[in-house]
């Protein structure tokens, strides 16, 4: 088995104006027409259908679900989660999980961090252990990387794993839609050799909130017609490559201000402002074929004013999502774990609410056989009709069928070598970087550097980040900037190359600030990404005072790696470079363009209230000077 080439399609840019137009007639009739495919036929065995299983298919379906009693039915709702680490199978982390899935018999696992194989390898052994197969659900969102293989610190030795897209706002930024259905695409084809069925992506959250601390670069943006053009390719990527699509986190997370990881978030839109602006991608990317929606753990009082999060609310899942919007298929609920549904719930009312209120599928419960008994309890009180938990095990058992699992549920590690981290969809995923590098400020006109004298450059990076950096030092000190009338260029001149945390000193400060006054330019690189439950998204006050205060004496370039809205912490550097994430390739692409071995086109897809708008960005090309 050997990876199937991404088809060759016509590019589609995104400019707004036509967005408006094509979406305008779906804001507030809950269909959408998905964009006309230019390859319909491509991949076409591999597509997951919708209400379309074989006789066969069906005939597995009636079968398995005759086969299970209550406790079964219901368990088959139930989602665990798992590392995809190499454990001993008598170790307790293990063993759990086989419990879970031996003697619970629940549905499915949420597969986390690990390498290919490992992932791979694990879920065989756990699906031949399970009676009825397991339906597995990972974020593979772009730019997380959930399956690529770690860093073995003393030796800095790489261990490998799929490719790592960048995160959608980065694809957002390049301005064609054809990145978008591309990454859904390769995700899927590497997820599925490595045996899971359901991405829980794409995030069709409108960020219109600068401060939104846990959406953030996981969204396409600000503008509702673009998330959802673009939410809609990714989806059709990911179900031509195989995979199921999870359109997240209904009704809408990008306008908050608290990380539902770690509180419950309160929208405050009204009911005309969501139908615009929230609910436009959910209805593109159910047209486009999304199987699943993963709901919010939010409050939105203009659609339920009790406050419940939407999780809970049959208001939100139910009339609005099933009624209003129209949505046939499979609802999943954010982590039951997360701190916006979990306090002032215990594990049984959480469960049993969120059946009630039209949860499908509950996802890491904090404790799964206890949100088995206490759905099981429900029903047997008549508190939940027997009729709707035959419906939903049946649903899901549709779901599984759907994925392939009638016909078998293990998959080849031999194969994935071929397929996972193949070299064409490495080459697209360094593409797509390179084109998503975008030119916010440039006062006067430094970039790209051209025989600068030394070059300071400057890291900032939380002390997890131990990775973040490598690339981007190595690439500055052998790049090569043009001497003006030498053709050739010379190697870039860096004077030294710092790297500072949130616990840097003031000596250290004033040290580097010293160097910066000898040298001509300061280049700092700031690598600041959201993290879940961490509220950390932001260059530390005192650190971001130090490297505005070096502009008021030196030219200074910074280049945010993350979070794009930084700018605001430092506004008077000189030039100040976007690239929405924190990888290898967006490393390497921002120091192509800060040297001018590339050109610079790409535009954000965010604004920042007197700072840019969605939309803008400086573009440079490649000087005939500067050697590419």
């Amino acid at each position: 088995m050997t990876s199937t080439p991404l088809p060759r399609r016509r590019e589609r840019t995104v400019p707004a104006l036509a967005l408006v137009i094509l979406f305008a007639s779906a804001c507030g009739t809950g269909r959408l027409s998905p964009a006309p495919s230019d390859d319909a036929g491509t991949a076409a065995s591999q597509r997951p259908r919708r209400g379309a299983l074989s006789d066969a298919e069906r005939r597995w379906v009636d079968s398995t679900l005759a086969t299970l009693s209550l406790r079964e039915r219901v368990a088959q709702m139930v989602m665990v989660w798992a590392l995809g680490d190499y454990t001993n199978t008598s170790d307790p982390t293990y063993a759990q999980l086989v419990r879970w899935i031996e003697q619970d018999g629940v549905g499915g696992v949420a597969m986390s961090l690990g390498t290919p194989i490992e992932v791979a390898a694990k879920l065989n052994d756990l699906q031949r252990r399970a009676r009825v197969p397991l339906v597995v659900g990972a974020d593979l969102e772009p730019g997380l990387g959930r399956l690529e293989g770690g860093l073995f610190t003393h030796y800095l030795l790489e261990a490998g794993g799929a490719t790592v897209l960048p995160p959608a706002m980065a694809i957002a930024a390049t301005g064609r839609a054809d990145d978008a259905y591309a990454a859904g695409r390769i995700i899927a084809l590497e997820g599925r050799a490595a045996g899971i069925h359901v991405n829980f992506a794409p995030v069709v959250d409108v960020n219109n909130n600068p401060a939104n601390p846990v959406i953030n670069t996981r969204s396409f943006g600000e503008e509702p017609a673009r998330v959802a053009l673009l939410a809609a390719e990714f989806v059709r990527g990911t179900r031509e490559g195989g995979m199921l699509a999870t359109a997240k986190h209904f009704p809408g997370h990008g306008d908050t201000d608290v990380d539902s990881h770690a509180g419950l978030p309160i929208v405050t839109a009204t009911p005309a402002r969501l139908d615009s602006v929230e609910l436009v991608p959910f209805r593109a990317a159910i047209a486009a074929g999304a199987e699943l929606v993963m709901t919010a753990h939010i409050a939105l009082p203009a659609v339920d004013s009790s406050g419940v999060p939407a999780t809970l609310s049959p208001r939100i899942l139910t009339t609005l999502l099933r009624d209003s919007l129209l949505f046939g298929g499979v609802t999943i609920t954010d982590a039951m774990t997360m701190e916006g549904i979990g306090k002032g719930y215990t594990t049984a009312q959480s469960t049993v609410l969120a059946v009630k209120a039209g949860a499908y599928i509950l996802l890491k419960p904090t404790d799964p056989t206890q949100a088995i008994d206490a759905v099981v309890a429900a029903v047997e009180s008549g508190e939940i009709p027997r009729a709707r938990i035959d419906f939903l095990a049946r649903r899901i058992l549709e779901m599984k069928a759907t994925a392939g699992l009638a016909a078998g549920r293990t998959v080849s590690l031999t194969s994935l070598r071929d397929v996972v981290g193949h070299p064409e969809h490495r080459a697209r995923s360094a593409d797509i970087a390179a084109r998503a590098i975008t030119l916010l400020r440039d006062r006067d006109g430094i970039l790209p550097l051209r025989a600068p004298g030394r070059v300071l450059v400057v890291q900032y990076a939380p002390e997890t980040e131990l990775r973040a950096g490598r690339a981007f030092g190595a690439a500055m000190r052998s790049g090569r900037i043009a001497v003006h009338g030498d053709r050739r260029g010379g190697p870039a001149s860096v004077t030294a190359l710092a790297r500072l945390n949130p616990a840097a000193t003031a000596d250290l400060l004033d040290s580097l600030g010293r160097a910066a006054d000898s040298s001509s330019v300061v280049v700092v690189a700031a690598y600041v990404r959201r993290v879940e439950g961490e509220g950390r998204f932001a260059v530390p006050p005192r650190i971001a005072a130090w490297i505005d205060s070096l502009a008021l004496r030196r030219p200074v370039v910074v280049v945010a790696f993350g979070n794009p809205y930084l700018l605001a912490q430092f506004p008077n550097v000189d030039a100040y470079v976007a690239t929405y994430g924190v990888s290898d390739d967006l490393e390497r692409s921002a120091v192509r363009a800060l040297l001018g071995q590339a050109p610079i086109t790409g535009r954000t897809p965010v604004s920042l209230p007197g700072l840019f708008r969605s939309g803008d960005g400086l573009t440079r090309s490649v000087p005939d000077s500067i050697p590419r």
